[in-house]
């Protein structure tokens, strides 16, 4: 059976953080960073784990470097407090013969309020999230940062599940903390005008609900294509307000 450190980061998770802990119980350990939550997060998450630290917010890769470097098993399972580990997923890490590669991919199951997403490009949603600790490091971006493996990767056969989107007041709240970190990442090489604040969100829509069938999911297809186009327009009108606050 193998050996596996898991490692979550947290921030204001009360309603997230006891399902994913119990779905990662089987684990040696788990290394919970919390970056100062106001809520009940880190009370809830002392009755799964005592491998609670605090790390000041500095980005996601940061964070999850300071988790990754505290783990003491070589095998380690990153997830988020939005993700959960499912029976079978969970039988074939602790059993498979993992010596064939460094790093896993694994499939997220997406859902969208409460559907699962099959299209929109959710359907593909590979993330490289088992590894070996000595051979990985994090990518150094504020957002969707990602983990780098120095060797062979590979794919699990079963699928996590991803509860990102579990209301529309999250939803929203989520979009302009993300444009928000996206718009300061790309403002340097990116020039904006009127035009492309247009042009970007109708091609992300067209490319979401069209070319990746979007519209396959119904109405929340329909609104996860919209939340796209929403996005790449708060990143752009983000950067326009950056960019011209650095002329003045």
């Amino acid at each position: 059976m193998n050996k596996i450190s898991v490692t979550i980061i947290t921030f204001n998770e009360e309603d997230n953080i006891e399902d994913c802990l119990k779905s990662v119980q089987w684990a040696e350990e788990i290394i919970l960073v919390d970056s100062g939550s106001s809520d009940a997060t880190v009370e809830i998450s002392k009755k799964y784990t005592d491998k609670i630290y605090f790390n000041k917010w500095q980005g996601f890769a940061n964070q999850k470097s300071f988790a990754l470097e505290k783990a003491l098993n070589e095998w380690v399972l990153s997830i988020d407090a939005d993700e959960r580990i499912t029976p079978e997923l969970k039988d074939e890490i602790l059993n498979s013969d993992l010596s064939s590669a460094e790093g896993y991919y694994i499939h997220r199951k997406n859902y969208f309020l409460d559907k699962v997403i099959k299209y929109c490009g959710w359907g593909s949603d590979f993330q490289l999230r088992l590894f070996r600790k000595s051979k990985t490091k994090l990518t150094e971006r504020l957002v969707h940062e990602g983990f780098i493996v120095d060797g062979k990767t590979s794919k699990l056969n079963n699928q996590m599940i991803h509860l990102t989107h579990t209301d529309l007041k999250k939803t929203f709240s989520k979009i302009n903390d993300y444009s928000t970190l996206e718009a300061v990442e790309k403002h340097k090489r990116k020039n904006i005008n009127g035009f492309t604040m247009i042009l970007y969100p109708l091609i992300a829509f067209i490319q979401h609900y069209i070319f990746r069938k979007g519209f396959l999911d119904g109405v929340h297809g329909l609104m996860v294509s919209i939340n796209h186009a929403m996005t790449k327009l708060q990143v752009y009108m983000k950067i326009w307000e950056i960019n011209k606050v650095k002329r003045k």
